[in-house]
């Protein structure tokens, strides 16, 4: 159960978060998505991934004087160490290229990253159930930038599921085309 001490940095978070999701996803639907949707995949994501490869400030979250001493090492390592993870990932999209390896890059890179923003979240709130205050100044971190990157990942998967569709129907519809030979 949460302190009242706890609920005067709790509330104002919850609020930070909720309104970071709404400005973002506003950004992202107004502005990123109509200049992204119709690019081929590689043109689309490459500007995310770049943008995913700024997840190294996660170590924020382990860094003594960054963050209070009684932030617990249960919520600060996952998210820290997963940050990395999905930078790394973003890494390994953006050097696949266009190869017939970097659909499942991509692929790989959005479910884990998504997955691992989604945990921090969860650990922070419910697993381990961190005192808000205790994120000093990584304040901003889930407040301001983990909503951006939700949103990222949600442009990625949109993407993805577009261009796969696509190159579905396009390679039925060929496969359903008469040779221009007459079938001869």
């Amino acid at each position: 159960m949460q302190t009242t001490g706890n609920l005067a940095s709790a509330l104002p978070f919850a609020a930070s978060v909720a309104f970071g999701l709404l400005a973002w996803g506003a950004v992202c639907f107004n502005y990123v998505w109509p200049r992204i949707r119709e690019l081929p995949l590689h043109a689309a994501v490459r500007p995310i991934l770049h943008l995913h490869l700024f997840r190294y400030i996660g170590l924020a979250f382990i860094v003594p004087g960054v963050v209070s001493p009684n932030l617990q090492a249960a919520f600060a390592a996952p998210t820290a160490y997963g940050d990395l993870v999905s930078m790394a990932l973003a890494w390994v999209a953006l050097m696949t290229g266009s190869s017939r390896y970097s659909r499942f890059a991509i692929w790989a890179f959005g479910v884990w990253g998504f997955a691992d923003l989604l945990f921090a979240y969860y650990q922070g709130a419910i697993g381990v159930v961190i005192d808000t205050a205790s994120l000093g100044a990584a304040w901003f971190i889930p407040t301001v930038t983990v909503p951006l990157l939700l949103w990222t990942h949600v442009l990625v998967f949109a993407i993805l599921l577009r261009t796969s569709r696509s190159a579905s129907f396009r390679g039925h519809a060929m496969h359903k085309m008469p040779s221009p030979a007459g079938g001869r």
